[in-house]
């Protein structure tokens, strides 16, 4: 069998808002949030084999499944292929920013060019999880429903931002189970141009993420973040990302986003602190 490698980037994925607006009678809720991707991320190496493996190496390789529970094996067998699979880990689990979910779109990415097949359906890869679709292209996208509404926006504004992560795994259904009021008013209907900065970010402060205020409840140390965050000179916005414990900060220019990156690095060594921007900016 003829030896090639193909390699996809898995971006973070960043809910720069997050709207639970209901939740349908076999359980999901209801989205309808607003996501950009970050120039940080996991890779995914893949190769032609007779039987499908997942080597996990990088430095959040720790405790990360090699088995049937990594979605990277999931996407492999919902294609219907095999492969010797590489998964190179930068961003921590359970954390709000769709690690897993990223890597299992960029699987299918490597393996449908290592094979030369279609891209599943978006019903396909709803199998794989809520976020597969919407991780499938680096833009930023309004994701609406349970996932399976996608509208692709082009490329977003161009900050300097703080990822910020207090080395906690926040579970999803815990964080949906504390939220009081599943019924909430989507987004703001009437888009900026996501050119103009400051119009882009008047429009965002005016969203929400919903499990922002329960995620806190069950992670306390989130508040921490965002506090922290909000009072660093020069941040313009401080939010959750998902459901947590990832929080975001957008930064006036490099300078301040700099400034608040070394102070938090000081401040909290344990903690995972990384700059970042927007990746479709950045042509990643």
């Amino acid at each position: 069998m003829a030896q090639k490698k193909v390699e996809a980037f898995a971006p973070a994925k960043i809910n720069l808002t997050l709207h639970v607006t209901g939740q349908r009678a076999d359980g999901y809720h209801l989205l309808d949030s607003l996501v950009m991707f970050a120039d940080v991320g996991d890779k995914i190496t893949a190769e032609m084999a007779e039987e499908t493996t997942v080597d996990v190496i990088g430095p959040m390789a720790p405790g990360v499944p090699t088995d049937q529970r990594n979605l990277v094996i999931q996407a492999a067998e919902l294609l219907g292929v095999n492969a010797k699979i590489t998964l190179e880990k930068h961003l921590p689990a359970a954390a709000g920013i769709g690690g897993g979910s990223s890597d299992a779109a960029a699987a299918l990415r490597t393996l449908t060019t290592l094979y030369n097949i279609p891209i599943p359906s978006v019903d396909e890869m709803l199998r794989l999880g809520a976020d597969v679709p919407v991780c499938l292209e680096p833009d930023l996208t309004r994701m609406a429903g349970i996932g399976e509404q996608i509208t692709r926006l082009g490329t977003g504004a161009k900050w300097p931002m703080i990822l910020v992560n207090p080395r906690v795994e926040v579970p999803t259904p815990k964080v949906f189970k504390a939220l009081s009021n599943k019924n909430n008013s989507p987004m703001d209907e009437s888009f900026p141009d996501w050119f103009e900065d400051d119009q882009a970010l008047s429009w965002l402060v005016a969203q929400r993420n919903d499990l922002e205020a329960p995620a806190i409840k069950v992670e306390p140390v989130i508040g921490t973040c965002l506090e922290e965050l909000r009072h660093s000179k020069g941040c313009l916005l401080a939010r959750m990302s998902g459901s947590g414990a990832t929080c975001f900060g957008i930064y006036k220019n490099d300078a301040f986003r700099d400034q608040a990156l070394a102070q938090l690095r000081r401040d909290f060594p344990k903690w995972w602190i990384v700059p970042t921007e927007d990746c479709g900016a950045k042509g990643c």
